[in-house]
C-alpha cells in the first residue's frame, strides 16, 4: 500500500531541511524496489520556491487547497525550517492544521517546529528543534517541553528534530517504523551517513562540543587529543603536554569544560565504542580492549549509563549490514595490542 509523505516548503525555507528527508524516503523506494513512499512538495500555491541558499523547488501541490487533496489514513506530513518559518501568515497556520488533522503522522524539521506550535499541536508535548532556535521556542510557546540537544523526539504521534541532517536521522526513524532497522541502515549507507543515531543522541559530538568550549593552549590539546583519541592519554599524560601540574590542569579543564578529564576521556572512548558497536562485528570484550574501557561488563555499564540503552540493544537498531568488502565486519580488524590505562 502506497505512503504518501507530504512535505511542506515556502519562501526562504532551508534546502537541506526539505531535500535531506525527501531522499530518504526516495531511497527507501529504491531499496525496496517499489515505490512505497508517494512524495509530494507542497507550498501555499503550486509553483516555485526559492529556499535560503537561492535555490529554487518547483511544488506540486498546494498546502490545504480543497478536501480532495487531504491526507488518506496513514499518510505523513512534515515542515522544513527555515528562517521564513517566522514569516507564515495565520492563514497559512490554519491551512497547515487542517491538513495535519487528516494524516496520521505529524513532524517539523529544525525550526518547523515553530509552524507547528502556531497550530497548537505542540502544545504539552516534549519537542526538539536546532539548538540556536531551542530558547526562543521555549520562550515564545510555554506550554511546550523543549528538549534543547536531542536529534529527535517522538511525543503523541507528533515528530520533531533538529537542524538539517537531523531530519534525515528523524526520517530514517520512520523507514525503520514503517519497515525495520536494516532497511533504515541499508539506506543510511547508501547515503553514505555516518550511521542512523538514536533521537537522544545530542546534537553535538562530544569532540565538537569540546572543541567549541575551550580556548587557548586547552584547546589545542584537545585538538590533539581528538586527533587520536585511543593513545594512552591520561590526566597526568595530557597535563605534561601543557607544561602545567596535575592540579592545575583538573582546574582549568572544569573551569572550560565543566568536567574532570577522566570524564571526557571517558565519554570520547564511549562514541569510538558506539561506532564500532554500528560498524563491525566485533565482539564486545575486543571493542571494550581497542577503545581502553576496560572488560566488557565495564563497557556495559557506561554504555548504558551514557546512552540510556545496552550494547546489544544498540547493536541490533543501529548496525548496518555487513559485507566482507566495505567494513571493520571482522573482530580481528580491530586492534588487540592496546593496554587498559589508568585514567
Amino acid at each position: 500500500m502506497t505512503h504518501i509523505v507530504d512535505l511542506f516548503v515556502y519562501p526562504n525555507c532551508q534546502l537541506l531541511d526539505a531535500s535531506g528527508p525527501w531522499q530518504v524516503f526516495a531511497s527507501a523506494n529504491t531499496l525496496l524496489g517499489r515505490s512505497h513512499y508517494e512524495l509530494r512538495l507542497n507550498a501555499v500555491e503550486p509553483g516555485e520556491v526559492r529556499t535560503n541558499g537561492g535555490m529554487t523547488l518547483v511544488a506540486t501541490h498546494a498546502l490545504g487547497s480543497d478536501r480532495s487533496a487531504a491526507l488518506p489514513p496513514g499518510g505523513t506530513l512534515l515542515v522544513a525550517g527555515g528562517h521564513g518559518v517566522h514569516e507564515l501568515d495565520d492563514e497559512v497556520i490554519r491551512r497547515l492544521a487542517e491538513r495535519a488533522a487528516s494524516a496520521s503522522r505529524v513532524g517539523s524539521i529544525c525550526s518547523g517546529a515553530f509552524a507547528l506550535a502556531r497550530t497548537g499541536l505542540l502544545d504539552g508535548r516534549c519537542v526538539t528543534t536546532h539548538w540556536r532556535q531551542a530558547e526562543r521556542l521555549a520562550r515564545e510557546f510555554p506550554a511546550i517541553d523543549v528538549a534543547a540537544d536531542a536529534l529527535y523526539r517522538e511525543s503523541g504521534g507528533i515528530y520533531t528534530s533538529a537542524g538539517v541532517t537531523a531530519g534525515m536521522d528523524l526520517a530514517l526513524a520512520l523507514v525503520a517504523m514503517d519497515h525495520d532497522h536494516r532497511l533504515a541502515g541499508e539506506v543510511a549507507r547508501e547515503l553514505v551517513m555516518f550511521l542512523h543515531r538514536p533521537g537522544d543522541q545530542a546534537q553535538f559530538s562530544e569532540g565538537l562540543r569540546c572543541q567549541l568550549a575551550s580556548h587557548g593552549r586547552l584547546r589545542k590539546l584537545i585538538d590533539r587529543v581528538l586527533s587520536d583519541p585511543l593513545a594512552d592519554w591520561s590526566s597526568e599524560r595530557l597535563a605534561d603536554a601543557m607544561a602545567v601540574t596535575p592540579r592545575h590542569f583538573q582546574r582549568l579543564f572544569r573551569q572550560q569544560l565543566s568536567m574532570t578529564p577522566v570524564e571526557f576521556l571517558t565519554r570520547l572512548r564511549l562514541e569510538s565504542a558506539r561506532r564500532l558497536l554500528a560498524e563491525s562485528d566485533a565482539p564486545l570484550t575486543q571493542i571494550a580492549d581497542h577503545c581502553r574501557i576496560g572488560g566488557a561488563e565495564q563497557l556495559r555499564r557506561q554504555f548504558q549509563r551514557r546512552y540510556g540503552l545496552a550494547p546489544s540493544v544498540y547493536r541490533a537498531r543501529f548496525g548496518q549490514p555487513l559485507s566482507d568488502s566495505n567494513s571493520l565486519s571482522t573482530p580481528h580488524s580491530l586492534s588487540t595490542s592496546r593496554t587498559r590505562d589508568d585514567s
